[in-house]
């Protein structure tokens, strides 16, 4: 059952000033830190979390997600330092805080821009998903431990939504199942499904 309005637009505001605040004070040494996200470092994949939310604010939906786009968010922003994305975090956060009030409910429960299977409400809540376990990509390759911040509402949410369109009907856990985050992680290609317990493969990126 989808997340409430509201959750969904406050929820990722709040998590994109979050990850403002986890990248502005980086050392080049952690900004160049390998990630689990194959062969990007820790600065690539805050250029994509906030080449995704550029695109968004510019109504640049087309294909958004796919590699090729992934790719080119990362690359239009290669070089810049920790405190440059930032304020580019800072910048398209502002912009999605302006946006976000000027749908309607219809709007919101209508088809979402860009080809996402799924409603506008539901890749909003897309987003917010990125956000939390791209901030958790980042404490990871910095060795430090996840944390289950209001934001984690929305993976799990997100997960259990894109599990249901591939045809999963196991159990999901709650938001405060401590199996969770091994959920999560298993589900999102992170982990693999027998550290979770699980029989069969969890993938939400499953054809």
């Amino acid at each position: 059952m989808p997340l409430p309005r509201s959750q969904v637009s406050d929820g990722l505001l709040t998590d994109l000033d979050h990850f403002e605040a986890l990248i502005r004070p980086l050392a080049t040494a952690e900004w160049d830190s390998p990630s689990r996200c194959a062969g990007w470092t820790v600065g690539d994949v805050a250029r994509h979390v906030v080449g995704s939310m550029a695109d968004v604010a510019a109504g640049n939906t087309d294909g958004l997600g796919t590699p090729e786009v992934t790719e080119r968010e990362v690359a239009e922003r290669a070089g810049r330092s920790a405190s440059e994305l930032a304020d580019e975090c800072r910048a398209v956060r502002d912009a999605a805080a302006a946006l976000l009030p000027l749908f309607d409910d219809a709007a919101w429960a209508g088809p979402a821009p860009g080809g996402y299977d799924g409603t506008l409400g539901e890749g909003v809540e897309a987003l917010w998903y990125d956000a939390w376990l791209h901030a958790d990509d980042i404490r990871a390759a910095l060795g430090r431990a996840s944390e289950i911040t209001p934001g984690f509402a929305g993976v799990v949410s997100h997960v259990a939504f894109e599990l249901a369109k591939r045809g999963w009907n196991g159990a999901v856990p709650g938001v405060d199942d401590p199996r969770a985050i091994a959920f999560v992680l298993t589900a999102t290609g992170r982990a693999s499904a027998g550290g979770y317990g699980a029989d069969a493969p969890i993938d939400i990126y499953a054809v």
